[in-house]
This record gives structure tokens, sequence and C-alpha cells, in this order.
């Protein structure tokens, strides 16, 4: 390539509405009737191979539990050690491709996923993941498009960063990807988390061994072959759906491990960087580690917040997707002078949400994920009514007939440190603690204090001090900190995502901090007129 290649200049994409009779709806309900109809055969996809192994796994959609979409091959130790070849073979030469090229491609499937492949994705999102329409646009289609346009530029930043040269030397820096490949571990509740996590390393040069998680393989077959279709080439991207343990066992072992990206669970990644730590002096290198975990998010009140601002910020806080986000908000902070009202109004708009499967569009709720999920939501829920220390204020029914359906719960805390206000729930339960107005300050601490994680929270105020104030107090208990807005829905490039403490790494993913992980620098320097004698200057006094 002859010239300096700059990357078009990205901007968020557009969240479609998906209104009645829209162009959008009638496509996104065909391609929901037509995988519906069909049956999907899922392999493992190891280099140039779809490597099947008989060891089928069905993938059913959470919101209708006896239909199937499909079944998986689940994949064994076996599988990951001959994916984790497979990435090195093919290290050599896309870490030797310009920059550029591997650009193209993923900026190639961003066109196409805005394109042909939106219904596709969305509706497989819907299906498997219970996703309504609006909540499969942010996060399939619009967010998945954005990671990979922006993080094209971050690559172009991070490239052009150069050091400076002195007379007669030039300096410069190589962003080498890292020696061995990177293992992606993948959740649920996010394609686009599933599609990122695999793409940005190797956007910068790294192979990969991708683990989706197993209750969406089935979408992560379909990104799988969205990549292949944008010019991905074999080996670069392993897509195999094996058990954590195959995995801790095959690749965490591995002395080729050069980095782990993974989105999950608090005590997963925790366990994963023990095993790292086990296994440091098998390694060539030392693993760049990234993560992140859970959340024990929050919508502190002020006395001087609007209320039905407040109220829409706690309904969709908490609610939408069941509560499935490791951001969603799961404690709220109300000063006695506002909870009367607040409360009132909670009622009522959690009594208008409707619940039920992702084709009925009125749905503002589906289902959650699966039955153990279902189980454990069902039991913190019981476990509330049952205690002293807290009341049910409304909703929590609970109906596993067709799908696993938990209708929005709002608990209230009579104790700040209750189970509820302290631990990660993952599901559609809001547990509010009501303050003194006077303890303003105290009660942020008591926020900054009460929870293990650090992720997301949010201050709605309309006192510019107490904003201030929260701003202060809780400088560490949020990576992504909202003011007056639900702590939700962090767009790539303007709130980059990621939090602290026992909620991980805090690399931010949608930011250029991300892809800094997955390059190990090298600093050149040639030096155009070296010496030709040692001796110094000093050296020539008698």
């Amino acid at each position: 390539m002859h010239g300096a290649v700059l990357v078009p200049k990205p901007a968020n994409e557009p969240v479609l509405s998906y209104a009645p009779k829209s162009p959008e709806k009638s496509e996104l309900a065909a391609k929901l009737a037509e995988l519906k109809s069909q049956r999907a055969d899922i392999p493992n996809t190891i280099g140039s191979k779809e490597v099947r192994t008989g060891n089928l796994i069905a993938c059913r959609p959470p919101h209708d539990h006896r239909a199937e979409l499909g079944r998986y091959h689940q994949a064994g130790a076996k599988q990951v050690r001959e994916a984790a070849l497979a990435a090195q073979k093919a290290s050599k030469d896309w870490a030797a491709m310009p920059w550029e090229a591997r650009a193209a491609v993923f900026l190639k499937a961003a066109d196409l996923l805005a394109g042909p492949w939106r219904s596709t994705l969305n509706a497989a999102t819907m299906l498997c993941q219970s996703k309504n329409a609006f909540q499969a646009e942010i996060d399939a289609a619009c967010e998945l498009i954005d990671f990979f346009r922006f993080n094209a530029a971050f690559a172009e930043k991070i490239y052009s960063d150069q050091p400076a040269s002195s007379r007669g030397t030039w300096n410069y820096a190589q962003y080498r990807p890292l020696e061995g490949f990177v293992l992606a571990v993948t959740p649920f509740n996010f394609t686009s988390i599933a599609g990122n996590l695999p793409a940005a390393p190797a956007l910068m040069g790294n192979t990969v061994v991708w683990k989706p998680a197993s209750a969406a393989v089935y979408t992560a077959h379909f990104i799988m072959r969205l990549l292949q279709a944008a010019g991905l080439p074999a080996g670069v991207i392993n897509m195999v759906a094996a058990p954590g343990r195959d995995v801790a066992e095959a690749a965490l072992s591995h002395p080729d491990l050069a980095g782990i990206h993974f989105t999950g669970s608090t005590e997963v990644f925790q366990d994963m960087w023990s095993a790292v730590g086990k296994n440091i002096r098998r390694y060539r290198g030392y693993p760049r580690i990234v993560g992140e975990t859970g959340g024990k998010d929050f919508i502190f009140a002020h006395p001087s917040a609007e209320l039905e601002a407040l109220v829409a910020a706690c309904v969709r806080g908490a609610y939408e997707y069941q509560g499935q986000k490791c951001s969603a908000a799961s404690r709220l902070y109300v000063p006695r002078s506002l909870w009367p009202k607040l409360k009132k109004r909670l009622i009522e708009e959690i009594a208008s949400i409707r619940v039920g499967g992702v084709e009925d569009f009125r749905n503002f709720m589906n289902a959650v994920i699966d039955r153990a999920q279902f189980e454990k939501i069902r039991g913190i829920i019981q476990y509330a009514g049952a205690s002293s220390d807290a009341a049910v204020v409304c909703g929590g029914e609970c109906d596993d007939r067709r799908g696993y359906f938990i209708r929005p719960a709002l608990i209230e805390a009579k104790v700040p440190r209750f189970k509820t206000m302290q631990e990660e729930i993952f599901g559609p339960v809001l547990t509010a603690f009501v303050y003194e107005d006077k303890r303003y300050e105290e009660t942020l601490r008591l926020c900054d204090e009460t929870s293990p994680y650090a992720l997301t929270g949010a201050i709605f105020a309309g006192d510019r001090r107490a904003i201030l104030t929260a701003l202060r107090t809780l400088t560490y208990a949020a990576g992504n900190f909202y003011i007056n807005d639900k702590p939700t829905g962090a767009v790539v490039d303007q709130q980059p995502f990621g939090g602290g403490r026992a909620s991980g790494t805090n690399d931010k993913a949608g930011s250029y901090l991300n892809l800094l992980r997955w390059v190990t620098a090298r600093s050149v320097k040639e030096n155009f007129t070296p010496a030709r004698d040692y001796r110094y200057p000093f050296m020539a006094e008698k």
C-alpha cells in the first residue's frame, strides 16, 4: 500500500424504530418466521473446518422452552486444543497482513450487519436470548456495528501514535500482536459483546479461540457466519462450544495462551485468574487478562430529584431485558421525603408492564435465560417476601409453564445491607432502601461500602452541590457514572464501558484503551550518524 490509509470516520449506528407498518418491522417479522421454521445444525468452527462432535445440545427459546431452534455440537478439551493449534497456524499470515486489510474485514462486517444481515442477527438474538425488538436492535445490530467501525478507527489512532526523533535518528513504535492466542469467553446477554470480544484482539493481529456462552451458541453461530461473509480468513477466530471445565483444562494451561478477553460472572473470572497464576511458569509470556464481570448497580436519589425522570430511569434501568444486564439498576437509595410519591408511581408503572414472548411487540419484558436462573431469581424473591427485614412491594410473580417468565419485582429493604442490596441477582428485581433526608452524605458512603462491585451507578438530583458531593464520594463506586440518567445503555465511543473492584479490570470496551491490551509495543531506533569512537568529550581532560 503506497500511502497513509485513513479509516472512514465512524458515527454511531442509528437505531431503527420498528414502529407498526415500518419496513424494518415487516422484514424482522419475516426473518423470525423463517428462523423458527428451520432447525439449525451448528458446528464448531476450527480453522477451515466445521467440526461436528455428535454430542448434540438443543437450543431452545427461553420464552418457549418446548420449541427448538436447532442443535449445536458440544465441543470438549480435544476441540479446544485443536482450536488453539489452528489459531497458531493462522497467526503468522494474519499478523503480517497490513492493518488496514484486517480492518477492512470488520468494516465490511459492519456494513453487512447494517444492511442484509441486520434482521438475521436481530431475529436470532430475539429467539435465542429472549430480547424484544428494541433490545435486540440496540445490541445485536447497533452496538456491534459500532464496535466494528470504531475499533478500526481506534486501531488507526494507536498505530499513528509515534515517538519523537532527535536529529540524526529515527524512532518509531511497532504495535505487534501478542505472541500466542487470545481466549475470548463471552456471555449470553449481549450479542455485541459476543462479537466484540473475539473481534477486538483479532483486529490488532491476534488469533483467537472463542468460547461463547452455552445459552447463546445459536446466535454466536450467526456472528461467525457474518465474519466469514466479510472475508475473515480461516483460523483467525475459532469458535468452540465447549463447557467451561474443558476450556480451563485445555486453554488455561496452554503454553501459548497470550491473553484472555472475558465477560461473565465474577466468580468464574476469579477462577480463571487463579488458574493463570497457578500455570504462570508454563507460559511463553505473561497473559494479558481483561475482564468485565458482575455488578450491583445503583440509582441514588437526592431530595431534589425530578420524580418522573427518576421513575422512568428505575423502570428502564432495572427491568429492560429482564434485568439481565451487568449494568442493570439493582439497588435504589431514596430519601424519605420522596419515597411515598415514588413508591406509588413505581407500583403504577410496574403494573402496566407487559411480559411475554418476543414476537408480540407490545411486550416490554420477555423471559429470563434458563431454568437455573429462573429458580435462582424466584428463590431470592421468596426470601425477601419471608424476611422481616424486607417486603415485596409489588410484582415478582413467576410462571414457567411455557417460558421462564418473572414479573418485575420491587422490594423495600428495611436494613441497608439486606441480601438483595448486596448480592448480584441478574434478574428483574429492584430493591429500595429509604434514608433520612438529612443523612444524604452518610448514605452515599453507605452506597460506596455496601457492595463489592463497582460497575455502574446514577445520581438523580437538581441540586448541583448534591451532584458534586455524589461524584466525590462515589469516585470508585462505578466505572460508568450517570447524572440524571439510568445506569444502563452505554454507547460505543460515548461512554466506554467497564468498572473496577469485583466488576472487572476496567479496560473500557468501546475505546482505544481496550485495543491497547491486545498489542505489545516494540521501540525501534535507527541511527543515521552512529558514533565511530567510544570516547566522550569529558574524557579529554589532561
